[in-house]
């Protein structure tokens, strides 16, 4: 009697069993689709620029550069000496981004700006593509430093690129830009970063 029992309840426990399986993708997809409206409703309500990611390092020290030069950029490599005692923004670009192609004219325009000085890290590229990217666009960087497998990438806490750094000339990390930097991130994020960083009213 018992052992009847116990085969009747079998089919019924798989049967939930494979019910609550089947929720799962749902589920899923339910907290994508919430997240992903979150950020739009913020995007449209709020003007939330969704390219605003936070970085843990903000406020911190920046990671030890000592990456290896662009071979045929007649440039020095990124090493801590050529960011030391300026006010720095290190770019990390590659010739294959084309969102880097887009932000290239804004770097350019930032260069002539004497109270920056502008450094890169070129990120899983090749030297040869990376002089090309140069040679065809200008280069607006001070030094560049190379890094192949991504490892310094890791190190600075890059989501995407382009993505750009401001670093203080004592080393700490002031402010970040993910993706390429456009009119309002320049004068809403990049341009208050640097008034402040220099103990300037923020206009």
């Amino acid at each position: 009697m018992s052992l009847g029992t116990e085969e009747g309840k079998k089919p019924k426990s798989g049967s939930t069993s494979r019910y609550l399986l089947a929720l799962i993708p749902l589920i899923v997809f339910a907290c994508i689709a919430l997240a992903v409206g979150k950020v739009m409703y913020d995007q449209e309500v709020h003007g939330t620029d969704i390219s605003a990611i936070p970085s843990a390092l903000i406020g911190t020290k920046a990671p030890t550069l000592a990456l290896a030069p662009l071979d045929g950029s007649n440039l020095p490599a990124l090493t801590d000496s050529a960011i030391r005692g300026k006010l720095t923004l290190v770019n990390v670009f590659a010739s294959w981004c084309l969102p880097c192609r887009e932000e290239h004219p804004v770097l350019k325009e930032l260069a002539k700006d004497g109270r920056l000085n502008i450094v890169a890290i070129n990120y899983k590229d090749t030297g040869e593509n990376a002089l090309r990217f140069l040679g065809e666009l200008g280069n607006p960087y001070n030094a560049i430093g190379i890094d192949p497998n991504g490892s310094a990438a890791i190190d600075w806490g890059v989501y995407g690129i382009p993505e750009s750094y401001l670093v203080a000339p004592d080393g700490t990390i002031l402010y970040k830009q993910v993706g390429p930097f456009t009119a309002t991130s320049l004068k809403e994020g990049l341009y208050p970063a640097i008034a402040k960083a220099q103990g300037k009213p923020i206009s």
